[in-house]
């Protein structure tokens, strides 16, 4: 059954409008020789990094600017490190005590976006008397690599862009945002009890539409093992997150991973009351649950499971760390302090530094939604974003 078109989308140009014709018509080849059925994380992947087509591989503005114009804002969503400076330089001060504690001066970033983390990081580093740290980048995007050198040109040699994972790594790892972004499988339990692949198939005008199939045995388990049978349920499982973290296990000989992202534990995400998923989409700045919508222009994401990313970095030999909400680990970590640095007599620079702090601290908007979990390895003194409020027990 295909989803209802969302409503209330802004129009789009020709030239967009053409390049996602020419998205969806890979779509559809991919579906014609997989047989007229292609499994859902194949399709996000496709939808999302094909080469020349994908969103983050064509080209388009992906990320906003939070300076813009309020009025027609660029990209599709704004990410904590494009509102405010802070939260760059927040995270900095627990990836100083990172490196710190393990004598090391590298930090490593995946998919640093319009390189806004990695700059207000390495300033805050410097400023901490950090200034030998390297900072390496792992970037799937060519067009938002580009936008990151031209940004970082001024950290020389320091940055330096990785294309494929290190195969040993000592430091400290940063990843806003990354595991939502990574392929998911959907399943849904059938009225029998059984588990059923969601996959995309073509109507008879060529449409995108879903099409549920017996699930594989390998994802029948990962569904089964992680919450009881719900008739008509319908949700996501990111074993492509689950092996990021277990290779890491692999190529991390020292240091920690301080990985921030939107989602929940187990017993929330797969909670009975969210019979939907947690799939989400982002067009230009409007949020929707339409995966079909103008493919190869709109980002696709999912939630994360933070107790399948914990049990996966236990598993590989990883410490868990520490996990907590947004809000709470800026917090520790430093945030409070550098807003008591501010001089509140400057009214107007005070305000349009604190309004976006807000945000991300909220609870009605990213402060409790967005999380952080830490793993690492060779870690003997407890994490400052943690000192107070760790969930641990909750995963």
């Amino acid at each position: 059954m295909q989803r209802p078109a969302p409503a209330n989308l802004p129009a789009l140009p020709p030239a967009a409008l053409e390049h996602s014709e020419a998205a969806a018509a890979h779509l559809r080849d991919a579906i014609a020789a997989n047989g007229g059925w292609l499994p859902f994380d194949r399709w996000m992947a496709q939808a999302l990094y094909a080469p020349g087509l994908g969103y983050y591989a064509a080209g388009n503005v992906k990320l906003a600017e939070a300076d813009g114009d309020a009025r027609a804002p660029a990209g599709d969503f704004v990410t904590a490190p494009q509102l405010t400076p802070l939260f760059a330089r927040t995270l900095a001060r627990q990836a100083a005590q990172v490196l710190r504690q393990t004598r090391t001066d590298t930090v490593l970033e995946f998919g640093a976006g319009t390189g806004a983390l990695a700059e207000g990081v390495l300033a805050e580093l410097d400023a901490m008397g950090l200034a030998q740290t390297r900072y390496l980048i792992l970037e799937v995007s060519a067009d938002l690599r580009a936008r990151q050198a031209e940004r970082l040109a001024a950290y020389g040699d320091r940055v330096q862009w990785l294309d494929a994972l290190p195969k040993a790594f000592s430091g400290c790892v940063l990843a806003n945002e990354v595991l939502d972004a990574m392929p998911v499988s959907m399943f849904r339990w059938g009225e029998d009890g059984t588990v059923l692949e969601r996959g995309v198939a073509l109507d008879a005008s060529q449409g995108f539409v879903w099409e549920d199939r017996p699930a594989q045995p390998a994802l029948a388990a990962f569904v089964a093992d992680r919450m009881p049978a719900l008739p008509g349920y319908v949700s996501e499982v990111n074993a492509q997150g689950e092996a990021w973290i277990a290779a890491m296990g692999g190529w991390l000989e020292r240091g920690a991973a301080l990985l921030v992202d939107y989602g929940f534990p187990r017993s929330e995400y797969y909670h009975p009351q969210r019979a939907g998923g947690t799939l989400m989409c982002h067009l230009r700045h409007h949020a929707h649950g339409d995966p079909f919508t103008a493919p190869g222009l709109q980002d696709i994401t999912a939630h994360v499971d933070f107790t399948a990313m914990a049990d996966a970095a236990q598993a590989a030999g990883l410490q868990v760390l520490g996990y907590t909400s947004q809000a709470r680990f800026l917090m520790n970590a430093g945030l409070m302090e550098l807003l008591a640095q501010l001089d509140p007599a400057d009214v107007q620079n005070y305000a349009k530094t604190v309004a976006p702090v807000q945000k991300l601290l909220s609870e009605a908007e990213m402060g409790e939604l967005f999380k952080v979990l830490a793993v690492g390895r060779g870690i003997t003194e407890p994490l400052a974003g943690f000192s107070r409020g760790d969930r641990l027990d909750k995963l």
